[in-house]
């Protein structure tokens, strides 16, 4: 099956066709044609199968007739986090350049007035986090009730979130008569019990069990014997022999991510870091250096788990086993996409042992151990001290240095006083003449 059996218009086929692809995966073959029907949908999907393809297409075809009026958005994407949010809109940027249709980001972290602009002026589609959206809504700056559209993503993380709530308040400012895509790797109560409230006689697609893992990422867990220093050393020792094109390490704590990525570079490593601490600019910068290449490492704290569709990611690292089994899911959903093969490995201290045998339970599989020695290590370079014999040498120069600066001292104190224009006068000096200066000013 090609894209083009899926009844897209030739102008999204073409814009398809520029990205590349040809075949579409699973979850869009099953999921495009439904949206196209205006079906419901809920979609179980595991990260990295072109989830989010498979509710933009559609999306585009069918947006592109009509017309957006002030402050009253026609859909609405909601994402559960700053870098989801942008990367749903890179790929609208993409899938629709033929098209002209237009989009706002609401996210937080960044000024209002930019994103207040541009709901005056009308969008075909808004995409948001549930914070942005709600706090807008309230300030009177956006109307909900012209949008025929509600897209809500990664709704598990939503609940991990805690947003469902937020949620089903959003849904109710929302006409009744709407189409709704629900999207989740997983299927928790909560969710299917919001599914059953929102959704009207939806269509499920799932293209894999609930929280499996992607058969194409080959998973490894090395026990080692300690916590930081040990698993750091692990780390590296794994970045050296690995054939480590672009790797994403995940760490549990923010100040586990900024000591780690400090340690990586003072051994010499291209990383950077990103976590909850930063400012969105600065995620923003690190992600895109990420990107071109300027650093291949990027050690992240689960602000970047999810939604961050990154080609050509070879391995994902987990420096702490996740306290959340379903993170485990998709920390390494990172590698492994669409279609390519992927490496993931876990370090697992005696702490983490618990979270592993979690994570085995979630997803039914138990994961292959290697055993890991550890090679010796070359130290980090130290600036090199003098030696005994190179430091009187040195210390000769220094009091030369220091001479030479107590005479040019003199010589410029004489200058001022004697020069008006330096503002200094010769009248008054009665001081003895330097020295140096003795054998000139004589003659």
């Amino acid at each position: 099956m090609s894209f083009a059996d899926l009844g897209l218009s030739e102008e999204l086929l073409r814009a398809v066709g520029d990205t590349g692809y040809t075949d579409p995966t699973p979850i869009q073959a099953s999921a495009i044609p439904s949206v196209l029907m205006m079906r419901d949908i809920i979609g179980i999907a595991q990260t990295g199968t072109g989830k989010t393809a498979s509710f933009v297409l559609p999306m585009i075809d069918i947006l592109a007739h009509g017309r957006a009026r002030a402050l009253m958005p026609r859909s609405l994407i909601l994402e559960p986090t700053r870098e989801l949010a942008a990367q749903v809109a890179e790929n609208f940027e993409i899938y629709g350049k033929y098209h002209k249709l237009s989009m706002a980001l609401l996210i937080g972290g960044v000024q209002m007035g930019d994103q207040v602009k541009a709901l005056e002026k009308g969008v075909d589609v808004l995409i948001a986090t549930p914070g942005r959206l709600m706090d807008l809504f309230s300030r009177g700056k956006i109307l909900l009730n012209g949008c025929s559209m509600l897209v809500i993503d990664e709704a598990d993380r939503m609940l991990d979130m805690g947003f469902i709530p937020d949620i089903e308040e959003i849904c109710t400012k929302l006409p009744k008569q709407r189409q709704t895509l629900l999207f989740s790797a997983t299927m928790p109560p909560p969710i299917k019990k919001l599914a059953d409230k929102f959704l009207s006689n939806p269509k499920t697609i799932e293209v894999a069990r609930p929280a499996t893992t992607n058969i194409n990422i080959a998973q490894w867990v090395v026990s080692v014997k300690g916590q930081a220093f040990e698993k750091r050393q692990t780390l590296r020792h794994l970045l050296r022999e690995e054939a480590v094109s672009t790797a994403i390490i995940f760490c549990n704590r923010k100040t586990t991510v900024r000591e780690l990525n400090k340690s990586l570079k003072k051994h010499g490593f291209a990383a950077g870091e990103i976590h909850g601490d930063m400012e969105q600019p600065a995620r923003l910068a690190e992600l895109d250096r990420f990107k071109k290449g300027e650093i291949n490492i990027l050690v992240a704290s689960d602000v970047a788990a999810r939604g961050l569709d990154i080609k050509g990611v070879s391995h994902v690292f987990n420096f702490d086993a996740p306290w959340h089994p379903d993170d485990y899911v998709h920390r390494i959903g990172r590698t492994g996409r669409g279609g390519a093969t992927g490496i993931a490995y876990t370090l697992v201290a005696p702490d983490d042992a618990e979270n592993i045998e979690n994570i085995e339970k979630l997803t039914g599989q138990k994961i292959d151990r290697r055993e890991i020695t550890v090679a010796e290590e070359p130290k980090p370079e130290r600036p090199r001290r003098a030696k005994p014999e190179e430091r009187a040498p040195r210390r000769e120069r220094e009091r030369e240095r220091s001479a030479d600066g107590d005479r040019g001292r003199e010589r410029d104190d004489l200058r001022r006083r004697r020069d008006p224009v330096e503002g200094g006068s010769d009248e008054g000096w009665n001081g003895p003449i330097p020295a140096f200066l003795s054998v000139s000013i004589g003659a």
